[in-house]
């Protein structure tokens, strides 16, 4: 889920210097009673005593300790599934995790997570037995500002929430179900809820702007993944990282730090639908490049391309590629340079190849920005289309506008997913939470690191790569998807400073529907296949 978003370790030595000064050596004995004397006739009241600490250092102490009697301990709760015809049985333990400051003395926040390991025959989790064996896959959603529900109940997570089997409708609430399509057979999960989202809170007297921009984000996510990996004793294991929408900029920068930062080098990493570079989805130039091939896809599903295209749609997306990169991005360029006539047949080829009218293309300079392609692609039948995925659609109440009002593809499940995580958490999972669980939303989130600068992660990601190159970096995208078009993980793909050899660890896999893919059960069931494959090297 993406928000819309606008156009060495100190080594201390210590060095103790002694003297002597003394004419005979006494007995033992004697010396060690003169000694004593000695120090008594001398001490004052109030010296310092070896050892003493400072009354700061000692309030430190004390408050350290009271921090760590505070901490809550993770509620345990055991569950299991069936995946692929086998019950896997697992415990879950769910809490909150505290992030401590530099110097141990506090916390900064607490990161609400749901841990699911699978346990054998004995009831120890697998990992207990021979960690090196068994993998552990660190999941989150994006935003910025989205807590972790998506992926855990509508992807892979041993419980989802029950929708239609292609998740176009929606209902205020759902049941949650066994999840068939989980990947807990064959890796440990971790959903993660950032600072700000979900049960994720900063501590008291801290300010969450320290969590809430790119880099304070990958810090903090970064630290939750390094402590959890030491508590759980997950060092040896094989490591994931499975990021979905602005978590591909979250997953790319984790790959770098997590390596840099902590010599925590990570198998893989998923990027579901993820964005990498937002110049790719919101440039004039780039945006309006990456965006084409994907409206092409969703007129398709719609009906609405000329009779050679609509039958076929793998000759439609190549056409719409080839036509992206060619003729229309050099159109782009020219900008009011461009001659009438030619400009004139740019709109008309972007009208056969998005199912939207030339005049009105022609009217907006050549781009088609994502709302007007929303409210235009099906104009004529009163409907609007989502931008999460360009399949659902929903009445259009205000038809006077060229900008639709609302998102079906979201407020078609938002409330579904907030009464499952919130029934699910406090019910099956037993952890009582009385704040608002935030699955969407309430964080000021800025851009300030990034200042003057669009925000690409595409360089970190490239240096994780040549620095572990043995990491392995899978792309899922969705023909469908209009919040981050399948052509803007491309093209950032392409981007990519890497040698010719690496770009075999980078895999690609597409689906039917959209940003959430698993919403769409066909599409679920390839998403499960492709990542167990993904984690077992295949």
């Amino acid at each position: 889920m993406i928000r819309p978003l606008p156009y060495l370790t100190v080594l201390s030595l210590c060095t103790f210097s002694l003297s002597a000064f003394a004419e005979e050596k006494p007995a033992p004995e004697e010396g060690v009673k003169k000694a004593e004397t000695e120090k008594k006739e001398d001490a004052k009241p109030g010296d310092k005593k070896p050892g003493d600490k400072k009354p700061e250092d000692k309030a430190k102490d004390e408050k350290s300790k009271e921090e760590k009697a505070k901490e809550e301990k993770p509620k345990e709760s055991k569950g299991s599934v069936t995946i692929a015809g086998q019950e896997v049985k697992y415990v879950a333990k769910t809490g909150l995790l505290p992030l401590l400051k530099e110097d141990g003395t506090g916390e900064r926040a607490n990161v609400f997570y749901v841990y699911y390991a699978a346990v054998g025959p004995d009831g120890k989790p697998l990992a207990s037995a021979d960690a090196t064996k068994r993998p552990i896959t660190f999941c989150f959603n994006g935003g910025p500002g989205s807590s972790a529900v998506w992926l855990h109940f509508g992807g892979l997570g041993p419980r989802k929430v029950e929708l239609d089997p292609q998740g176009l409708e929606g209902a205020p609430h759902a049941p949650l179900v066994p999840n068939p399509n989980s990947i807990l057979d064959v890796t440990d999960l971790v959903f993660i809820d950032p600072v700000g989202t979900g049960a994720s809170r900063p501590a008291k007297g801290e300010k969450g702007e320290q969590f809430w921009s790119v880099n304070g984000d990958i810090d903090s996510v970064g630290e939750f993944i390094r402590s959890l990996t030491t508590r759980e004793q997950r060092w040896e294991s094989p490591k994931f990282l499975c990021g979905e929408s602005y978590g591909g900029i979250r997953g790319s920068g984790l790959c770098e730090s997590l390596q840099s930062k902590y010599g925590l080098y990570v198998d893989g990493f998923v990027s579901v639908s993820g964005v990498i570079n937002f110049e790719n989805i919101g440039g004039d130039l780039q945006g309006a490049v990456c965006y084409l091939p994907s409206y092409t896809a969703t007129a398709h599903y719609h009906g609405k391309l000329p009779p050679d295209l609509q039958s076929d749609r793998t000759k439609a997306l190549a056409e719409a590629r080839a036509f992206a990169q060619g003729d229309y991005a050099l159109a782009l360029l020219k900008g009011a340079s461009l001659p009438a006539a030619e400009r004139t047949r740019i709109a008309g080829e972007l009208a056969r190849l998005s199912g939207l009218d030339a005049d009105m293309i022609e009217r907006a300079r050549l781009v088609i920005p994502p709302g007007l392609f929303f409210k235009n692609l099906l104009r004529k039948e009163g409907k609007i289309i989502g931008r999460y995925d360009g399949r659902v659609t929903s009445e259009d109440y205000d038809l006077l506008n060229n900008y639709p009002e609302g998102d079906p593809s979201y407020t078609n499940v938002y409330g579904t997913f907030a009464a499952a995580a919130n029934a699910y958490i406090r019910g099956e999972l037993g952890y009582e939470w009385e704040l608002p669980y935030r699955v969407l939303g309430g964080v000021s989130w800025s851009y300030n690191d990034f200042a003057g600068e669009v925000v690409n992660l595409e360089d970190r990601l490239a240096k994780a790569l040549k620095y572990n190159t043995r990491l392995r970096v899978l792309f899922c995208l969705g023909y469908r998807d209009l919040a981050v078009p399948m052509d803007s993980t491309l093209l950032s793909i392409e981007h990519l400073h890497i040698p010719e050899s690496l770009r075999a660890n980078l895999s690609v896999q597409y689906y039917e529907s959209g940003h959430m893919m698993y919403l769409n059960l066909p599409d679920a069931e390839k998403l499960r296949h492709d990542m167990v494959e993904f984690i077992r090297g295949k």
